[in-house]
């Protein structure tokens, strides 16, 4: 059960980097660093949510 909960976690967190990209990206003042770094940790929680269902799926 924790671990369904850890994901569902990193599926909101995942929303709302999406959410705060997607603000980001119709502002053009916004550096294109801060963007790249909103899709540098969106990718990461990606990965993470990958992991968990592989090693869930695997056992």
């Amino acid at each position: 059960m924790a671990l369904e909960s850890h994901l569902a976690e990193l599926k909101k967190k995942h929303g709302e980097i999406e959410r705060e990209l997607d603000e980001a990206m119709l502002h053009p003042s916004i550096d294109d660093l801060e963007i790249a770094a909103l899709k540098r940790r969106k990718l990461a929680i990606k990965d993470e949510m990958q992991k968990i269902r592989s090693v869930h799926t695997t056992h």
